[in-house]
């Protein structure tokens, strides 16, 4: 695997980026949780950081988050945005081993995927954002870990369903098109 940042990392940030923003709002609210939902958004990333790598999947999730909370919301919660990053850093970091580019996105991969997704959820949501929301916003420890424990859960599911669906199509048409190689 070539390890090189160029045009297709660019591009791959830039319509990550545009898809996640526009994903903000399309969301199915917890009533029992305040402020958390299942987003579709979340498989977006996972999509990016897993197909394109750790540098493509922290900005993604950056970038996305902070404006997608400035567009659609008026401001911007950073306790959330940085974990976001950290989610696409960590799916991104396994990114040949899925062996997406090459076809071979089969069970082995889709487990490792989802293993690793789980693992980047929790210490982005479970860790990382309660911590944050304690420091910066003074919020109560209790709210913010419910919250997190929430979002974890409800991004394991959402990203095991549509982030692996999207993942195994892509491969397949990767794969048979001739358009990704493995120096991609």
């Amino acid at each position: 695997m070539n390890k090189k940042f160029g045009v297709k990392e660019v591009v791959a940030i830039g319509i990550g980026t545009a898809l996640f923003i526009v994903l903000t709002n399309v969301q199915i609210p917890v009533g029992f949780i305040p402020n958390t939902a299942l987003q579709t958004r979340a498989a977006v990333l996972a999509f990016f950081a897993a197909v394109f790598g750790p540098v493509v999947g922290g900005v993604v999730g950056f970038l996305g988050h902070a404006l997608g909370d400035a567009l659609f919301y008026g401001s911007v919660w950073w306790s959330w945005v940085f974990p976001e990053a950290v989610f696409g850093v960590i799916v991104g970091l396994c990114a040949a081993k899925y062996k997406i580019k090459e076809g071979s996105f089969g069970g082995k991969e889709i487990a490792m995927f989802n293993v690793v997704q789980a693992i980047g959820n929790a210490a982005a949501w479970i860790v990382v954002a309660p911590i944050l929301d304690i420091v910066i916003y003074a919020e109560p420890a209790n709210k913010v870990f419910t919250q997190g424990a929430t979002a974890c859960v409800l991004n394991i599911v959402i990203i095991g369903i549509l982030g692996t669906l999207l993942l195994v199509a892509y491969s397949k048409v990767g794969a048979k098109s001739g358009s990704l190689s493995k120096e991609d």
